[in-house]
């Protein structure tokens, strides 16, 4: 099903054996195939990235490789909707720093994929443009909010994509659709031109179909960008530099917290399995804790409404965006046009932030999350004063099936537990697909590294991987 990895399609253009105007034609075509299904993609122009292929420069490190990038990511020139009506009509005016850096590789930005909107959500459902499907059982969801991204490498449309990781937005749907995600430090890669959710959590990454190729992105995506304030200063390494290098030696955490009774067998052995071939490799399994797990999902979802709540303020229906049409009083075009154009789960985290800031509940809620934050930091800087990585579940079960109503908010805002950790204490950490038997659904690996320790975390992803490929 997959399509091929980037070294697979470096290998073919650079020898010749294909062209980067023949290789975008013969994605697309699959893409014009398979997408009615999937709904990965929900927009994408032929000609623009024809032109893009018919200029790259091959002795580039992703010279005439197509890209796709997540709707909320801009692209100068195509639409940018976030997955939602209220920016149904809009197109961007720039290119985001990543975008930009992926053209400067030599990669062609190849089709807008589908998202939950305004990347609320964790199943690929929450879009105005319809529901994404799982490339491996199209009756459950594909993970979100990056589930275009993920359905599209899965199902072979794409290559390799972007996406966006707020609280699990990457890590959770390649879990799901069974390919690598990839969320780096907070400010490892800039976020200008990133349409905001969360700003103190939002993160931009890679979603590949092996973890070369993930390393391979994250060297042309990192790196300080002025027009980012919370880009990073920290000099970027060859985040390929320990692929294939031994993890002897290495000592790998295991949170007591993660070992729940609410796992599912398929989770539970999968990290079973996971414990083993680390230990096989070489590595050390300590037993570590992380005491205020259990307080990192109400944590998360008060701070990260706060943050949308402000953030998603300035669509109002006068400067752009959605607006309402009719004569009507200045209060009522703000209301009806926010009413129409924001879906139901961005206005349930609207009014859930707008609440949490409000007089008389800002100590009470947001103060407080941000103190439960700090904690929850502390609590992985003692973990990794002990360890190298830490090793986890992704999600407490494999993917859910599509619209199920049985469902509350709520049961689904904690299938995220397992991975808002790492952005609220800014970590990278990884997904990875551990092997199950066929006609299962995938299972991801999750592993978890300090602050700008990315190629050690790649390191011990790949050996895992290239164990498990045996």
């Amino acid at each position: 099903m997959l399509f091929g990895t980037i070294s697979h399609w470096r290998k073919q253009l650079t020898s010749g054996a294909i062209s980067p105007v023949e290789l975008v034609d013969e994605l697309a075509a699959q893409m014009s195939a398979a997408n009615p299904a999937l709904n990965a993609y929900i927009s994408f122009d032929t000609e623009a990235a024809k032109t893009a292929a018919a200029q790259a420069d091959l002795s580039k490190p992703l010279g005439g490789i197509p890209v796709a990038v997540k709707d909320n990511i801009c692209i100068k020139g195509a639409p940018t909707r976030c997955a939602s009506r209220m920016l149904e009509n809009f197109v961007s005016p720039y290119d985001a720093t990543a975008v930009c850096k992926l053209r400067a590789a030599g990669a062609v930005p190849f089709g807008r994929t589908n998202m939950d909107e305004f990347a609320m959500g964790s199943a690929g459902e929450n879009s105005a443009f319809g529901a994404t499907h799982n490339p491996v059982n199209p009756a459950h969801v594909p993970g979100g909010s990056s589930s275009g991204s993920a359905a599209a490498v899965a199902g072979g449309i794409a290559i390799a994509a972007l996406g966006s990781d707020t609280g699990g937005s990457i890590r959770q749907p390649a879990s799901h659709c069974g390919i690598v995600g990839m969320k780096p430090t907070y400010g490892r890669i800039s976020r200008y031109g990133l349409v905001a959710f969360a700003s103190s959590l939002d993160q931009i990454g890679p979603l590949t179909q092996n973890t070369e190729d993930a390393a391979t992105l994250l060297n042309v995506l990192c790196g300080h960008d002025t027009k980012d304030s919370t880009s990073s200063t920290h000099a970027t390494e060859d985040f390929s530099a320990l692929l294939g290098h031994d993890i002897k030696g290495l000592r790998i955490g295991l949170p007591k917290e993660y070992l729940s009774s609410g796992n599912s067998p398929e989770v539970a052995a999968a990290l079973d399995k996971a414990v083993k071939t680390l230990t096989n490799l070489g590595a050390e399994i300590v037993e570590v804790s992380l005491p205020h797990a259990e307080a990192v999902v109400s944590a998360y979802y008060i701070i990260a409404c706060a943050e949308a709540s402000s953030n998603l303020s300035r669509f109002d229906g006068i400067r752009y965006g959605y607006r309402t049409p009719g004569n009507m009083s200045l209060d009522d075009l703000y209301s009806k046009s926010r009413e129409t154009g924001f879906g139901p789960e961005v206005k349930r985290r609207i009014i859930l932030g707008t609440y949490v800031l409000s007089s008389g509940f800002y100590d009470a809620y947001y103060a407080k999350a941000q103190k439960v934050r700090a904690l929850v930091a502390q609590d992985f800087a003692d973990a990794f004063a002990k360890v190298d990585l830490i090793l986890g579940p992704v999600a407490p079960t494999p993917a859910p099936k599509l619209h199920d109503t049985s469902l509350t908010p709520l049961q689904v805002y904690l299938s995220d537990i397992y991975t808002i950790p790492a952005n609220l204490a800014g970590l990278p950490g990884i997904s990875i697909p551990c092997p199950q038997a066929e006609g299962a659904l995938p299972v991801g690996i999750q592993l978890l590294a300090p602050h700008f320790a990315e190629a050690r975390l790649l390191q011990a992803a790949h050996a895992m991987e290239s164990e498990w490929a045996k």
